[in-house]
């Protein structure tokens, strides 16, 4: 029993493994591929612990092909030379299926090299991985190859797996095994849909427990001991982490407080104050503005007493600055001005100024009217005077269009009345 417990109880029928609805259901597609035992190379995109080399070692058994197994992380170019020596040995008469896990972190090289031995189909190649492949996959690989997304698994399908689990320590141990409803649910809910983690708990629980009687009683707070802490999900350099925070800032976009709140916990859950304080300060910027403007210094305020405090009080004044952005009013006028200025910035359009505005006081024998002719607002009725500002190339596009929120209606009534008087 040295191996992993969630290596030695692979489910044997396709029925067993939990989770992944949309790909494993009667009628699913990839159900379908697996059941005719045509497999073609394939890319398994999802989180960890979620069944993606479990599927892969039951599509080698369901389909009697030998499986070979290596780690983007520390396989060679020579570790894939070598299993495709094999084909002409006996593990290969019924062709080799090769499970690459992390093929993200093969180079661009080994990925070519990889491509040269499944393009005659004598290798099946199922790659997985925690990244979006569309971004570290080579390809043709990709095109060669078809994606299926693996979802972390619910926790009634968790905890499907927590009982199976029990059972087969039961088995191996020749020994009955109590687990309380409440610590199978803990351990359920505490893997945060790694069932693979919910395993490992599992087996863990069982080690840590004396035997009373012949019998091995799991409690929950013996299991509650041994997950102090929910294993929240999240890499800061993979798409959980960017998922999460695109989450945390529409749903103060949103004007959501609750979820707003939710996820900031779950930003701080997983230390990461820099990424909350950051997001926090762009949404009172970008989503709030003008609408309510003196709201960007007391969000700034709130995320410096919390960089300030450090964690875990850091959590109080950011939940004030949260819920304060999520409850305000919205406008993103100065982000579309700012976006569509840069868009002419880029295409070339706004280049130069008006002679009025430059720097230079004099003018060059070859300029046709001499003169700055610059106005100086102050010395005009109500501080303004019209004149032009923007480049010759773009003098009448208009980048800043009011939102229709209280503050920025009040300034366009008052600009619209000086500039309709013309004074």
């Amino acid at each position: 029993m040295n191996s992993p417990l969630a290596d030695r109880m692979r489910p044997q029928r396709m029925d067993n493994i939990v989770g992944q609805h949309h790909l494993l259901d009667e009628g699913r597609p990839l159900r379908n591929i697996i059941e005719s035992g045509n497999i073609p190379n394939m890319v398994f995109y999802g989180p960890s612990g979620v069944g993606k080399t479990t599927l892969a070692s039951f599509i080698a058994k369901r389909t009697n092909r030998t499986l070979r197994k290596l780690n983007g992380t520390t396989a060679s170019t020579a570790d894939i030379k070598h299993i495709f020596e094999e084909l002409d040995g006996f593990e290969g008469i019924n062709g080799i299926l090769l499970y690459l896990d992390e093929i993200q972190y093969f180079n661009k090289k080994q990925q070519q090299t990889l491509l040269e031995y499944i393009e005659n189909g004598s290798i099946t190649l199922i790659a997985s991985t925690t990244e979006n492949p569309y971004f570290y996959v080579y390809g043709a690989i990709l095109s060669r190859s078809t994606v299926f997304e693996f979802k972390p698994v619910e926790k009634e399908d968790v905890l499907r797996a927590v009982h199976r689990a029990y059972d087969h320590l039961g088995d191996e141990y020749g020994t009955e095994i109590k687990v309380s409803p409440e610590a199978a649910a803990h351990i359920a809910y505490a893997c945060s849909g790694d069932v693979r983690k919910a395993i490992n708990a599992v087996e863990l629980s069982v080690i840590a427990t004396k035997p009373e009687n012949g019998t091995i009683k799991i409690t929950l707070d013996t299991v509650s001991q041994l997950t102090q802490k929910s294993a929240v999900r999240y890499d800061r350099e993979g798409d959980e982490h960017y998922d999460l925070l695109s989450a945390f800032q529409k749903s103060m976009r949103g004007s959501d407080p609750d979820a707003a709140v939710l996820y900031l916990a779950r930003i701080l859950a997983a230390n990461d104050l820099p990424s909350a304080c950051r997001r926090l300060m762009v949404c009172a910027c970008e989503d709030v503005g003008l609408a309510n403007p003196q709201i960007i210094p007391i969000v700034k305020a709130a995320v410096d007493a919390a960089m300030m405090v450090g964690l875990p009080e850091a959590r109080i004044p950011l939940a004030d600055a949260v819920i304060l952005v999520a409850q305000s009013p919205k406008s993103n006028s100065a982000y579309m001005a700012i976006a569509k200025a840069m868009e002419d910035i880029e295409a070339g359009k706004a280049g130069g100024f008006p002679r009025q505005l430059q720097n230079k006081h004099y003018d060059g024998e070859d300029a046709p009217i001499k003169g700055q002719f610059y106005r100086y607002p102050h010395d005009h009725p109500n501080h303004w005077i019209d004149q032009q500002y923007l480049p010759d190339g773009v003098k009448n596009v208009v980048y800043y269009e009011p939102g229709d929120n209280k503050t920025e209606q009040a300034y366009k009534a008052y600009w619209d009345k000086i500039k309709k008087s013309g004074k």
